[in-house]
């Protein structure tokens, strides 16, 4: 076996060339396994006696903190690769990685519990509660998680006060305008700390200035918490703030 101390012995060549052994040697680098990964997914539904196929043979890879924003047209099948993202629904065929867990081999209850844990939504109707304030529309995924109420105390007043919302804590949605009710949303999608947000045309019920104002302000708290953030629109303008846009189109996922 050679030893260090044999490397400085080694004597050049006579043609001149040092020897490889005097050069440092490049060390191999894993490449590091995607964040999220989809792999031949296919969904189709049956509508009276015709099967509609949504999904066929999609395949995608993002990466770790990336912002990706996927464009398609009304009835692409945008919000059916949401759910099975998120484990909602489950595909006719193909697998699902997320954060190193494969989706896909969950069964329904263990799919749940991850999705509860791990991923946030933002939806275009908001979904926020009506019967529930802001503020427990914003804890209320801590509180499903089983979480401290003292660590619920700190997430909710961290990200109401976020999203300039803190003094409508006791505020009913309501109450509050289309562009407020959506910085709710983003509050509560992200105070569970969930690795992936999903935002289903988060804008598509504002006004544009609106819209503007809760995209920059959804772009910046998940990239500030270092989130992924898949966010589905027939919208270019809204695609344009995205770090990567994937085409859904004939069912199939296209860079």
């Amino acid at each position: 076996m050679l030893k260090l101390s044999d490397i400085s012995a080694v004597k050049a060549p006579r043609n001149g060339h040092s020897s490889p052994l005097a050069q440092p040697q490049p060390t191999p680098t894993a490449t590091p396994a995607p964040f999220l990964r989809l792999e031949g997914l296919s969904k189709s539904y049956r509508e009276g006696d015709q099967r509609r196929v949504v999904l066929q043979d999609a395949d995608a890879t993002f990466a770790q903190g990336e912002f990706t924003a996927i464009l398609g047209r009304s009835g692409s099948g945008k919000s059916t690769l949401l759910n099975l993202i998120s484990g909602i629904d489950r595909p006719d065929a193909g697998r699902i990685w997320l954060d190193g867990q494969e989706l896909t081999a969950l069964d329904d209850h263990r799919r749940t519990l991850f999705r509860r844990r791990s991923i946030g939504f933002v939806f275009q109707f908001f979904n926020l509660i009506p019967t529930l304030t802001v503020w427990e529309n914003v804890v209320l995924p801590l509180e499903l998680n089983g979480a401290d109420p003292a660590h619920a105390r700190e997430r909710g007043q961290a990200l109401l006060a976020e999203v300039g919302l803190l003094d409508r804590a006791a505020t009913f949605p309501d109450r509050l305008s289309g562009g407020e009710q959506q910085r709710v949303a983003i509050a509560r999608a992200l105070v569970h700390d969930p690795v992936l947000v999903l935002a289903d045309e988060p804008t598509g019920n504002l006004d544009e200035a609106t819209g503007r104002q809760v995209l920059a302000l959804l772009d910046r708290l998940t990239r500030q918490a270092g989130k992924n953030l898949i966010m589905v629109t027939h919208n270019p303008d809204s695609a344009r703030r995205a770090d990567r846009v994937l085409h859904l189109r004939n069912g199939r996922l296209e860079e």
